[in-house]
């Protein structure tokens, strides 16, 4: 009798373990400062990235992907919440982000779902009282410093970009078999390492690409095009940045093929992890995300970094491989990054909090799934009180674009983004579309109001 109940107590437990593993794996990666055609498959003829193409190929990529907040700090406490900068109310020189926004972050909602974490690269959030290093199983962040780094006691230089790859290997080789996982890739490529002259480092097998192409003059890159932006803007941290990288043609030649192999470093580290998912013949239960923390500016209006609400700061990457879905596909859709937290929680069948602002996804991915309500606006904005990037706020909808600065509400910005993709004639000031203006200046009050509540 003892014997009999103690083989239906272990068959109940292997049978439990069982089913939490039919729970989809989720590697969710982060990269920082890759703009939305830093990627072969959104038609850039130059940059290599098999890895992401083929991604791409195989899942659900979306053309039309917005950050809310083109700042890091911002946008990842975004994507961690699901929520607009002005409700977590967190970004540089801000209090720590509140443990009820922690509480509702997906890491902090899956870990009490039963799901193995583990957070490998730049965090860049600080958390009321550090909880950050509870919520994982395996917590490994890296202070991005030096770009390369000693390894085997000292004797060799190794690239960040690698380590983070391997420590992600590492994590997928040793994750228990009887629990899902979810793992967050931050890498910090392909950020510029500001304090250094030449800005971008990459790892060494990048050498020698690029080296024979020549990088295309970025579009509105003449003077005339800077001449145009409010004072502040001319003055403030763009431009110095600029300078730094792009204000000779070797320069801007040099800076671009970097920024690129940096890039290209991430797509090799994406090819060894999902070899290695295939090796540990997880690679059909295991989704994986990839998104750009914030857009770019690559010399466009003869401007560096990001920050404003100028499309080239604000849209960027994303890819959906679901391995389980259609596949094959491209979204046109609005999507944004406070839309990472709820879909992951979707496809670990989790309730979603009602407090995010953002959406589910995860339909996308199947075409026999009805998708989400087409999203008509979003709100952008940028509030770090910080002279030398003057904040600003707005609001996109799928043919107009209209911001403001909260310095001075009184210098506003419109454009038709269906016809002026690059948005070079501002329309603010033009009287036949002053009824227009005032039409977004009202949507843009009320969906600021809406989204602070």
């Amino acid at each position: 009798m003892t014997r009999k109940i103690l083989l239906l107590v272990l068959s109940g437990l292997i049978g439990f373990a069982k089913a939490q593993n039919t729970k989809p794996n989720i590697i969710f990666i982060l990269t920082d400062d890759q703009r939305w055609d830093a990627l072969g498959y959104s038609g850039n003829q130059i940059i290599q990235t098999s890895e992401m193409d083929k991604l791409a190929r195989e899942g659900t990529y979306f053309k039309n992907a917005f950050v809310t907040t083109p700042i890091c700090a911002a946008s990842r406490a975004s994507i961690m919440t699901g929520l607009y900068e002005r409700k977590h109310d967190y970004t540089f020189r801000k209090p720590p982000l509140k443990n009820a926004y922690i509480e509702k972050s997906y890491f902090s909602i899956l870990k009490n779902a039963g799901y193995y974490n583990g957070f490998l690269g730049k965090f860049g959030v600080n958390f009321e009282n550090q909880r950050d290093t509870a919520l994982f199983d395996v917590y490994k962040p890296e202070n991005r410093g030096d770009y390369f780094r000693l390894t085997n006691g000292g004797t060799k230089h190794k690239h960040l970009t690698d380590i983070i790859g391997s420590n992600a290997i590492d994590f997928i080789r040793n994750a228990p078999q009887d629990k899902p996982f979810c793992l967050s890739i931050s890498f910090h490529a392909p950020h510029a390492a500001d304090n250094a002259p030449k800005q971008y480092f990459w790892p060494k097998a990048m050498d020698g690409m690029y080296r024979d192409v020549t990088i295309p003059k970025a579009p509105l890159s003449d003077i005339q095009d800077f001449n145009k932006l409010p004072q502040p803007v001319r003055e403030g941290f763009n431009r110095a940045r600029w300078k730094w990288r792009y204000d000779t043609p070797e320069k801007y030649q040099e800076m671009v093929k970097g920024y690129y192999r940096m890039i290209s470093g991430i797509d090799s580290a994406i090819g060894k992890i999902r070899a290695t998912l295939e090796q540990q013949k997880i690679a059909e239960n295991t989704i994986i995300i990839l998104i750009g923390d914030n857009g770019y500016f690559l010399g466009e209006r003869q401007l560096a970094g990001k920050w404003l609400m100028y499309e080239p700061s604000l849209r960027v990457p994303l890819i959906i491989y679901n391995p389980s879905g259609t596949g094959k596909k491209t979204i046109e859709d609005m999507v944004l990054n406070i839309d990472i937290t709820p879909t992951i929680l979707d496809f670990a069948n989790v309730d979603i909090p009602d407090s995010y602002a953002g959406i589910s996804l995860e339909n996308y991915t199947n075409s026999n799934s009805a998708p989400p309500q087409k999203r008509d606006h979003f709100v952008c904005e940028h509030l770090w009180d910080f002279k030398p990037i003057p904040a600003s706020e707005g609001i996109r909808t799928e043919k107009y674009k209209y911001f403001r600065y909260k310095y001075d509400p009184a210098i506003e910005e419109l454009y038709d983004i269906k016809n002026d993709p690059h948005e070079k004639n501002n329309l603010a000031h033009q009287e036949e579309f002053a009824q227009l203006l005032q039409q977004l200046r009202i949507k843009c009050d009320q969906s600021i109001k809406k989204i602070s509540n």
